[in-house]
């Protein structure tokens, strides 16, 4: 009941920060959607390649699977992924291959917190039975990824994605010393996305909100049995979701 309730509430939380952004971007240019504006930049489509720069935030959380050591101890009672915000930078490249497909490479530094909630049956020196560790992340991500894009209406495009891509965690801790209180993470890892997105052309860039799933496919966990908020653990995954408004140009 305590993960279903922590649950809703991180997906409440997610709507209550997406959908706003969403609608205010969907709205900057429906009046010249639907009124009798010009065609802004019609010879874009004829472009071999262009570039762009990428702000957004991320949701992200650790998919974890337990090891048999978790029956066997009473100390932690439960440990909980807490889904957690960041931010993301990037740059792209769009290299086109035909009216509707184009493949991007969108280099992106991606800021990241993912926490571990946990119960212990005895308290800490604090006297808390509740805590909750953090996990901070600096993750260089290069993702290449194919789009599928619509026919244009006016000023507006609809586009999915599809891709890959490969993770280098900066501020991996897997060969830390003092890991007593640490989740030891790996450094690499690598996995798919996808995602949709629309294109509004204005006249001089093209402002393009965009929504994607990104998972890891690596066991990124780097068990060790004597630390006991890690050992419980035997599988842990990265999940996330990043809203990523690009400027094209």
């Amino acid at each position: 009941m305590l993960y279903l309730f922590r649950k809703k509430t991180e997906i409440a939380r997610l709507s209550r920060l997406f959908f706003p952004v969403l609608l205010l971007s969907l709205s900057l240019p429906a009046g010249a959607q639907f009124g009798k504006a010009e065609m802004n930049m019609f010879d874009h489509d004829n472009k071999p390649y262009y570039f762009g720069i990428t702000v957004g935030i991320n949701l992200a959380r650790f998919q974890t699977e337990w090891h048999p050591r978790f029956l066997q101890t009473d100390s932690i009672l439960v440990g909980e992924p807490v889904n957690s915000g960041g931010l993301t930078l990037g740059l792209s490249a769009t290299g086109r291959i035909s009216n509707r497909f184009q493949i991007r490479f969108n280099p992106q530094l991606m800021f990241i917190e993912r926490n571990i909630f946990y119960k212990q049956k005895y308290p800490d020196f604090d006297g808390f039975t509740d805590v909750t560790k953090k996990v901070e992340s600096v993750i260089m991500s290069f993702p290449v990824q194919l789009k599928f894009q619509s026919d244009r209406i006016g000023n507006f495009r609809v586009y999915t994605l599809a891709g890959f891509k490969a993770d280098i965690d900066m501020a991996s801790n897997a060969r830390a010393k003092r890991a007593e209180e640490l989740i030891k993470i790996q450094k690499h890892d690598f996995g798919p996305e996808f995602g949709i997105g629309f294109n509004f052309f204005f006249p001089s860039f093209i402002f393009s909100p965009e929504i994607k799933i990104s998972n890891g496919l690596r066991n990124i966990h780097a068990r060790d049995e004597n630390l006991r908020f890690s050992s419980m653990f035997d599988k842990i995954q990265s999940r996330m979701i990043v809203f990523s408004i690009h400027l094209e140009g």
